[in-house]
């Protein structure tokens, strides 16, 4: 299974306060911003893509949203590490397999069709690291 780092997802209380300095001091561009309301995500996003990487900013939509959570109790910054595997399904039975444990309550497919899932930090040392793959068109 070949892991690839796909984006690092960034905890921020204000998008539009932290987009400049990806924006104009990483020389990064905005390819995307949308809202997912999906009950147990509940967040802005804005992605921005810099010469080498791919960063989400992630913005609370209210104060019981994960993000929100995550702010309160550990601050702002990095959120998680997400790897594109070539396909989910069998990353997760492999890790599995492994006694990589994840947060099953996690698994879904976001807007743009990107499947994910997070292990759970307790198998990373305390890191939560987002698997996901691309549906095909």
């Amino acid at each position: 299974m070949n892991y690839v780092l796909d984006h690092v997802g960034i905890a921020v209380r204000s998008i539009d306060d932290a987009l400049p300095f990806y924006l104009n001091i990483l020389n990064g561009s905005l390819e995307d911003r949308y809202t997912s309301d999906t009950p147990g995500v509940e967040v802005h996003v804005a992605v921005v893509r810099t010469a080498d990487k791919v960063i989400e900013l992630l913005e609370p939509i209210n104060k019981d949203s994960p993000i929100a959570r995550f702010i309160k109790q550990r601050g702002k910054g990095v959120h998680h590490i997400a790897y594109r595997v070539d396909n989910l399904d069998t990353a997760i039975l492999e890790a599995s397999k492994n006694g990589i444990r994840f947060l099953e309550d996690t698994r879904r497919t976001n807007l743009h069709g990107r499947r994910l899932i997070y292990i759970n930090p307790v198998s990373t040392d305390g890191t939560l690291i987002e698997l996901c793959d691309y549906l095909k068109s």
